[in-house]
């Protein structure tokens, strides 16, 4: 018989790109899962690596298969450092996101770089990666994933919202665990902050001193993907195709003021038509006061920001922890969170 306590590390580098974040969790199973995070950081990605990231999605073939190994690679050394770093005993299993590249889960593919094995190469440990793709293939949206941490690990809340690189919320809905993309954030914010030789909008302070502009506001709004039935998710390609060309025109200040109120619009609205008291904040878009500000704004739920070590490190959490629930062969991926025909245990051992 498994033992009921795991010692795992859960890898995530975002859409946003700041960096991969590390985090090394207990995981025991009693009446329900209990957690707690022994080590975490951020390991920001150099210069080098941030722009080969970026530009994956326009690699020919061959170049991207030799990023998809030179990454795992990359992963297996920063997590061998880490575990030494920390002086790690018994880790039981690495559970890796990998970096997504591609999310089309209407033509049934999404990719995550980072081979799983190659990190298994480096580090001589269990590896489990490539966590969306059987969703994928079972025709669902392979996003959200961290619902099954949200309903095993957060039940207390109402709801759990991610700000990332997307906002994406999970909350239960007649007895029954639902997840979503809710708009862009992060991924559009970094753009227009680099004209002010930023990463991102700190506190949203840049944004404060713009002007919203009610076009480009109407414009956002009225896209299509905000009335579609949940479940749903977005990737960078949307943003391509449908938010970038509209906010060309608009200058960098005016686009932090007016993509900052398009979000809040659209996350309060997500609150509000659900009716939710109770939500738990996490994510690197959380430490934009002028976005929670706005969102505190319009709405009446009580928005619960946590510890600095949550707000950063929830979804590695949960990777690690759906790495746990792979190793054990239980469900990991709901599929009423994912649109898929039916809840699985999903992910690669290498």
């Amino acid at each position: 018989m498994q033992p009921a306590v795991f010692h795992a590390i859960g890898l995530m580098s975002g859409t946003s790109l700041d960096g991969l974040d590390v985090c090394f969790a207990r995981f025991e199973k009693k009446e329900c899962w209990e957690f707690e995070i022994l080590k975490a950081e951020t390991l920001p990605y150099s210069p080098a690596w941030e722009s080969r990231l970026a530009d994956a999605i326009h690699l020919p073939s061959e170049a991207l298969l030799e990023l998809h190994s030179g990454y795992g690679f990359y992963l297996g050394k920063c997590v061998k450092n880490f575990i030494q770093k920390h002086q790690l005993q018994n880790v039981d299993l690495i559970a890796s996101h990998g970096h997504t590249v591609f999310h089309q889960p209407q033509k049934k593919f999404t990719l995550q770089i980072g081979d799983g094995r190659a990190i298994k190469l480096e580090t001589g440990l269990p590896v489990i990666y490539d966590f969306r793709s059987q969703d994928v293939l079972m025709g669902g949206n392979g996003a959200p994933l961290v619902p099954i941490g949200d309903e095993l690990l957060f039940s207390r809340y109402e709801a759990c919202l991610n700000l990332g690189g997307f906002s994406n919320i999970s909350l239960k809905i007649n007895n029954q665990r639902v997840a979503f993309d809710i708009a862009p954030v992060n991924i559009i914010l970094n753009v227009p902050a680099r004209h002010f030789h930023k990463k991102f909008d700190e506190n949203g302070d840049l944004a404060r001193t713009g002007h919203i502009s009610e076009d480009l506001l109407s414009e956002l709004n009225s896209l299509a993907f905000y009335q579609q039935p949940c479940p749903k998710s977005l990737g960078i390609e949307w943003c391509n195709e449908y938010i970038f060309p509209l906010c060309k025109e608009t200058p960098p200040l005016d686009l932090l003021a007016t993509f900052t109120e398009h979000a809040s619009v659209q996350i309060s609205k997500v609150l509000n038509e659900n009716q939710l008291k109770k939500v738990l904040f996490t994510g690197g878009g959380t430490y934009n006061s002028f976005l929670i500000e706005k969102i505190r704004a319009r709405t009446a739920a009580e928005i619960i920001i946590p510890g600095k070590e949550l707000i950063d490190f929830k979804e590695a959490l949960i990777f690690a922890f759906m790495g746990v629930l792979r190793l054990n062969n239980e469900v990991n991926v709901l599929g009423s969170a994912t649109g898929s025909s039916k809840d699985h245990c999903s992910g690669v051992i290498a």
